[in-house]
């Protein structure tokens, strides 16, 4: 395992940067919200951990890229930011989701209330589901893992022809696993930020997948003809745990005003019975990040 860690002179310039109007704005940020962020910038600190890279193939060390200051991101000409007419994020579902419609229905209705809480102000719409035959997928069946896998550039073309003209961005979610061209193992997702559209696959996220006892292996060589989709009829789809809304909630929100009184939050999180298992970790983070804010 790698450790990568940044002396604090560096970590305050990537936030603060060098220039002028980011240092005045942030110097009229109040004491609490001051301790808050310079917490990021102690070795020792709690809140913000150093990155731990665990394989050679981790992305960081297998794709370097220029180092990046807040004001350089911020001011990217490929940095999207929603404007009036184009303020929603339409969510389309290719394929299964779950055993059952009303598991479907269900994990939608999470997926949205998680997107529309991290893009507050932002509204989230789900196109009708489609299945893998409807876009005319590419497919093939994994040469190591023996799953099924449909071609994410066939996805992105059909989301481009599909997008609304009020949509910030279009995203395609499925449960199959993707590849982007032949001489690839396999891809989580694909996007362009450009056109603001992009595709991801939870096929991963399945805690089996990478055993003898996931449950989307084919057991059997098959022939797949090139327009025989009856292969997808009844495929195996990762049930929907706290760990697989969690991933895929942070996959979506990685590429793009009621009180909060605490006894309506435990209500409602009770009458919708979300699993949140796994969501205990960042829950406990978010109330320490509160703690140095009301110091």
């Amino acid at each position: 395992m790698e450790t990568i860690r940044h002396n604090e002179e560096t970590l305050r310039t990537a936030l603060i940067s060098n220039h002028k109007d980011v240092i005045e704005l942030y110097e009229k940020f109040s004491p609490r919200v001051k301790r808050l962020l310079e917490e990021a910038f102690r070795p020792d600190g709690t809140l913000f951990k150093p990155i731990e890279l665990y394989s050679k193939s981790d992305w960081i060390l297998s794709h370097p890229e220029p180092k990046q200051d807040f004001y350089t991101f911020y001011s990217s000409p490929q940095r999207k930011a929603p404007i009036l007419r184009k303020n929603i994020i339409y969510i389309q579902t290719i394929g299964s989701f779950g055993d059952s419609e009303a598991t479907t229905e269900m994990y939608i209705q999470w997926l949205k209330e998680y997107c529309e809480a991290f893009f507050y102000g932002l509204m989230v719409k789900f196109l009708d589901p489609v299945s893998v035959s409807q876009i005319g997928c590419v497919f093939r069946i994994n040469t190591y893992s023996h799953n099924l896998q449909i071609r994410s550039g066939n996805i992105l073309k059909y989301l481009k022809k599909k997008k609304p003209k009020d949509a910030f961005c279009i995203v395609g979610i499925t449960m199959i696993d993707l590849y982007p061209e032949d001489s690839w193992n396999f891809v989580f997702g694909q996007a362009s930020l450009t056109e603001g559209m992009g595709v991801f696959s939870f096929a991963r996220y399945d805690d089996d997948f990478y055993t003898m006892n996931y449950k989307g292996r084919l057991t059997k060589k098959k022939h797949l003809a090139p327009d025989d989709y009856s292969v997808f009829d009844g495929y195996y789809t990762p049930p929907i745990t706290s760990k697989l809304l969690l991933r895929s909630c942070k996959a979506l929100l990685r590429w793009i005003e009621e009180d909060s009184d605490p006894e309506f939050l435990a209500r409602k999180m009770l009458i919708s019975l979300k699993p949140m298992e796994a969501f205990k970790e960042w829950k406990e983070w978010l109330l320490q990040c509160l703690r140095f804010l009301e110091e």
